[in-house]
């Protein structure tokens, strides 16, 4: 027979699951043992002073009364004698308190008197009697404490006294009883109160907890509202300064970066489907006329060759958002080091002073001598080879491109300045020429693709430098881009002027 094992774990619902689970449940139950040990820290603390205070109040008491039995009592003959006013009540009353625990002894330990009430904590030996006074002959004073049957504490005070040029042996002792009685009645009380104390403590955390956790709820419902086409989502600062306040500004750094990225990715799909869609009509066009209307082998060639001329385009499209995407998405990273932009800038002139001449264009670079900032080479080439293309491009011939180099005066920076004579550009054009695809109406569709000017912001601003545009139409485009120099050539600030003209054979 087969037996049947039952899992008898208790199962928590799951809202009640959740809840203990919760960050506001375990700060309340934080909240809640810390106070708990906390209270009862202070109880005990507070029991064990009050005890103590008590215990040093009573020893004083002891003391006065033992230092009062030596101005009542008279030892005549070994026989102790009280002497006192009888008539007076108060009088009375204090020297019968005074005898209710007391004992008297001579030097040998003989019991000369002894109270009921000290009898009943049983009265010692003769040897531990003149122990004890031998102990007071040396002017300590000792203190101990007795417990009679009941097991009611007395402390009792010893020591020597003198009558005439005798010494005796003289105890006195009160009764704990209020010692112990307020102790235990402050226990009692306060560990009585102290339930109904952590009940609000911890009802009060709750509320704390939750008010606390507000903004930690307004975080997890913002991301939950959070869409592809809801990335408008921000939690207003509370303006506290706290670690939240920190976490609030976080998260809404963070949907800025979202949706700059999100933007991005759809302008990067819109951008691509329309500038893609066009040669790819072309060569879908070029192969179906060829497939219906070629008859001979050079009708087949022209269709081929128009179809890789748009191939050609697309593939440099494509390139283009490749490495557009990679740049702002970070996969592109600065290899920086130090760049002679004077040698940079000659050489990349002498590139382009070809495509001038041919444009039947002039191409001037003026820059000063050793000017070198922190950057990557490669991408510092990429950024003026296309302000450069842009320039002989779209400057018409007998026009002039001019470079001009120069350092700022308090050499924190490298200024770039590239100006043409070319067509211009419309006021309204100049706000969007640095967005990809972007081209100037009217301009010749055949001239670029409209991503060189977006990889040159880039390019820029991941370099912490400003690109500036103005232009006017019919009078030519200034393109000025500022480099930060971070002190590489303060060792240089005195170096020269060059010069160097590139002109038209």
């Amino acid at each position: 027979m087969s037996k049947v094992h039952y899992n008898r774990a208790v199962r928590l619902p799951p809202n009640l699951l959740g809840l203990v689970r919760g960050l506001r449940f375990r700060l309340t139950l934080s909240y809640f043992a810390i106070f708990a040990i906390l209270l009862a820290a202070i109880g005990l603390y507070f029991r064990a002073s009050l005890r103590e205070t008590l215990d040093d109040r009573m020893r004083e008491i002891v003391e006065q009364e033992w230092a009062a039995v030596r101005g009542y009592l008279r030892i005549e003959n070994e026989v102790p004698v009280w002497y006192f006013d009888a008539k007076d009540p108060e009088e009375s009353s204090f020297v019968e308190r005074l005898q209710r625990i007391i004992l008297i002894a001579d030097n040998k330990g003989k019991v000369l008197e002894a109270s009921n009430g000290y009898r009943a904590l049983g009265v010692e030996s003769t040897q531990v009697l003149q122990g004890r006074f031998i102990l007071g002959m040396s002017g300590n004073k000792d203190f101990i404490t007795r417990s009679d049957s009941k097991g009611d504490r007395v402390l009792i005070r010893t020591g020597a006294v003198r009558q005439g040029n005798i010494q005796y042996y003289l105890a006195v002792g009160r009764r704990l009883a209020d010692n112990a009685i307020i102790p235990e009645r402050f226990t009692r009380d306060y560990f009585t109160a102290l339930p109904i104390l952590l009940l609000f403590t911890g009802i009060a955390g709750w509320f704390i907890a939750a008010r606390a956790l507000t903004p930690v709820t307004d975080v997890a419902k913002a991301a939950q509202r959070i869409s592809g086409s809801n990335l408008d989502v921000r939690i207003p600062s509370r303006r506290s300064g706290d670690e939240l306040d920190n976490l609030i500004e976080t998260f809404n750094k963070m949907m800025d970066r979202l949706k700059t990225n999100f933007e991005q990715m759809r302008q990067f799909s819109t951008d691509a489907s329309h500038e893609l869609r066009t040669p790819l009509t072309a060569i879908r066009g070029q192969l179906e006329v060829a497939l219906f209307t070629a008859k001979t082998t050079d009708q087949y060639k022209e269709a081929i060759f128009n179809s890789l001329q748009d191939v050609e385009q697309l593939s440099n499209i494509v390139r283009a958002l490749l490495m557009l995407s990679h740049a702002e998405t970070g996969q592109i990273v600065l290899q920086r080091q130090p760049v002679d932009m004077t040698l940079l800038l000659n050489d990349i002139a002498d590139q382009f002073q070809i495509p001038a001449e041919e444009a039947q264009v002039t191409l001037t670079l003026e820059a000063e001598k050793d000017l070198v900032i922190p950057a990557d080479r490669v991408q510092i080439g990429r950024l003026f080879s296309n302000l450069l293309s842009n320039a002989v491009k779209y400057t018409p011939a007998g026009g002039s491109i001019n470079v001009f180099l120069k350092r700022t005066p308090d050499n924190t920076q490298a200024n770039i300045i590239v100006t043409d004579t070319g067509e211009g550009i419309g006021e309204v054009h100049l706000p969007h020429i640095f967005e990809r695809f972007y081209k100037v109406p009217n301009a010749n569709p055949e001239k670029g693709l409209g991503l060189g000017l977006s990889f040159v912001a880039w390019i820029v601003k991941a370099h912490g430098g400003t690109i500036q545009v103005t232009s006017k139409l019919g009078e030519g485009t200034t393109f000025e881009v500022a480099l930060p120099t971070n002190g590489l050539d303060r060792s240089l600030k005195d170096a020269g002027s060059k010069r160097k003209r590139f002109k038209k054979a």
